[in-house]
């Protein structure tokens, strides 16, 4: 299939899923359980990804800065800065990629090719309004939370990677963080997660629900999803880096 009618077919898609957002009784029930799925179940992945993200970013830079003419509070500066504006929003959407985008596609791609997405639509069920959207919307409203967490437990990671290494103590690295820190940089960091969960999730709909040829096919529309995914979040944390900042 070409790119063009690809990209026909997303958009056709999310035409038919904006026609169909105010159904809410249709989708209201799982839309509680896409919140529940994609934000709670992500919690534990995306709280060790910002641990161990700020711990080593805080590692890798007190080595890059072992100067007497640099001070200490430069380090928590740094790392605070670079959660709350870069890491937490982009590397936890690759790894959502891969969980809840590869969900996605899975659980819709199976439902196209043993047909129960025909037999729902054949009931006078609107397949669009009843399986995409509470998918997109548990994206949108799930990965700005889940950003959040991400970029809390980053710092408190590269706190404590500083005082177990000895590069320097927790009061130093707090008082870094506070220096530079500005509340811009949060909406910043809300307004990439808030696209990347559109991206993930609205690309991870579309490769599933046009899946065809059995179970290979299922596995085939799973990977690109992923793929997809992370590479058109990067595009797009590039965009909004240029236009916002």
């Amino acid at each position: 299939m070409s790119p063009l009618r690809q990209f026909g077919e997303y958009c056709n898609l999310l035409y038919k899923g904006v026609r169909s957002a105010t159904e809410v009784g249709m989708y209201r029930s799982n839309l509680t359980n896409e919140l529940v799925k994609i934000g709670y179940e992500s919690m534990p992945i995306i709280i060790l990804t910002g641990i161990f993200s700020g711990a080593v970013m805080t590692i890798q830079t007190s080595y890059q800065l072992q100067s007497a003419l640099i001070p200490k509070s430069t380090i928590g500066s740094i790392v605070s800065k670079s959660m709350i504006i870069e890491l937490a929003a982009v590397v936890s959407s690759l790894v959502l990629a891969g969980k809840v985008g590869a969900r996605i596609s899975t659980e819709l791609g199976t439902m196209r090719v043993s047909e129960q997405i025909d037999a729902l639509e054949s009931m006078g069920f609107n397949s669009v309004s009843f399986l995409v959207i509470p998918r997109i919307i548990g994206g949108i409203i799930m990965f700005p939370v889940l950003y959040l967490a991400a970029a809390a437990f980053g710092i408190g990671g590269g706190v404590l990677a500083g005082v177990v290494s000895g590069a320097l103590p927790a009061s130093e690295f707090m008082e870094g963080a506070r220096t530079f820190f500005h509340p811009a940089d949060v909406l910043f960091g809300l307004i990439k997660a808030t696209v990347f969960g559109y991206i993930v999730t609205s690309i991870a709909c579309y490769k599933g629900y046009y899946a065809t040829g059995g179970a290979e096919g299922v596995g085939t529309s799973t990977t690109r999803a992923t793929v997809l995914g992370c590479i058109y979040v990067l595009l797009a944390d590039l965009i909004l880096a240029t236009i916002l900042l």
